[in-house]
């Protein structure tokens, strides 16, 4: 595994070929909108500072995520936290570990600073780095105690699937991240995803596990309302890195 002080290849949107063009890149996610609220603007301002990390200091020489934490702790990352109602709430219950939060939408990080200032919660940080490059250079194997992926982005439509964050390639690539014991926590509530997800995980040899029932811990989320309005329900897996 590469990291930012071997000379990582430049980040996602940074790629050009040897004449200068930009590279068209496939990844696992679009960005929308950057317009904030006024509450999310608010919460910018008075928390990005301490809380966000800046897409730019993953280059320096020698960085580490344990730096911005400033304190040695168990680590979990969440792909995808979104508007952060998951994230403050598990990050609430959990102080005595470090949670970063990997998420590409501004204004969804402005959302979860202002919901972590809320929940009184400071073991959070969070970080707009593309979730495959940050585990391909910036994450270490085996450092990671869980991995939270809820409600990724299903990409419908069949050309758009080599987007989709759960591949055979991103499985391998995640799993060697987690330590022994350590737990991948899935959600969808796209039954047609969720068939992939276990197809693709009960193929990778380094995990273990299934569809479980909903996660207890997990709050009910305003996205995942609308699902359960529209039919949809949702579909919790649970995977366990194995021994070495």
């Amino acid at each position: 595994m590469n990291h930012a002080n071997d000379s990582a290849p430049a980040r996602p949107h940074q790629k050009v070929t040897e004449d200068g063009r930009r590279l068209r890149e496939v990844l696992t996610y679009s960005r929308r909108g950057s317009r904030f609220t006024p509450r999310q603007a608010r919460a910018w301002e008075a928390h990005h500072d301490a809380w966000v990390i800046p897409d730019e200091a993953v280059d320096a020489p020698g960085f580490a995520f344990a730096e911005v934490f400033a304190r040695e702790a168990p680590l979990i990352v969440e792909i995808g936290s979104g508007v952060g109602e998951a994230t403050a709430a598990l990050a609430a219950a959990r102080p005595e570990c470090n949670i970063l939060a990997l998420e590409v939408w501004r204004p969804g990080v402005a959302e979860t600073l202002h919901r972590l200032a809320e929940a009184g919660v400071g073991n959070v940080r969070l970080c707009s780095v593309d979730a495959v490059w940050t585990a391909e250079h910036l994450l270490p194997a085996g450092s990671l105690a869980e991995l939270w992926t809820f409600f990724p982005d299903p990409w419908h439509k069949a050309r758009h699937h080599k987007r989709r964050l759960v591949t055979p390639a991103n499985a391998t690539l995640l799993a060697g991240l987690l330590r022994p014991g350590g737990v991948w926590r899935l959600a969808t509530d796209w039954a047609e995803y969720a068939d992939v997800m276990l197809e693709v995980l009960d193929a990778e040899p380094t995990l273990s596990g299934g569809r479980v029932e909903r996660w207890a811990d997990r709050p009910v989320t305003r996205f995942e309302r609308r699902g359960l309005a529209a039919g949809r329900e949702p579909i919790d897996l649970r995977y366990v890195r194995a021994a070495s």
